[in-house]
C-alpha cells in the first residue's frame, strides 16, 4: 500500500484541481489511506515549495491546488520506478 502523502496528493491532483478536503476524500477513495489535516497541509507545503503543485486563487475560503508540469514529471518518474519494483516482485513471486 502506498502511504506517502506527497505521492498520494500528486496522484489525486493528476485528474484535476482540488481543495484540501476534496483531496482527503479522493485519496481515501482510491487508496484507502486517510490523510489527517496536519499531514495533508504539511505535504502540500512541501509540494508547493518543490514547485510540484500550486495554489489557485479562489473566491471562497477553500483554496484549490493544481498539479504543475514539474509535478506531473515527478509523478511520472515516481510511478515508473514503483512499476519496475512491482513487476520485479511479481516475477520473483512466481518463482517461489
Amino acid at each position: 500500500m502506498v502511504t506517502d502523502p506527497g505521492l498520494l496528493i500528486l496522484a489525486s491532483l493528476a485528474d484535476g484541481d482540488k481543495h484540501g478536503y476534496a483531496i482527503i476524500l479522493d485519496v481515501h477513495q482510491f487508496s484507502g489511506v486517510r490523510l489527517g489535516a496536519g499531514t495533508l497541509y504539511g505535504a502540500i507545503t512541501r509540494l508547493e515549495e518543490a514547485g510540484w503543485i500550486k495554489a489557485l486563487d479562489s473566491a471562497d475560503r477553500r483554496k484549490p491546488y493544481r498539479l504543475t508540469a514539474l509535478g506531473k514529471r515527478a509523478l511520472e518518474e515516481q510511478t515508473s520506478g514503483m512499476d519496475r519494483v512491482v513487476k520485479t516482485a511479481r516475477r520473483r513471486l512466481r518463482t517461489v
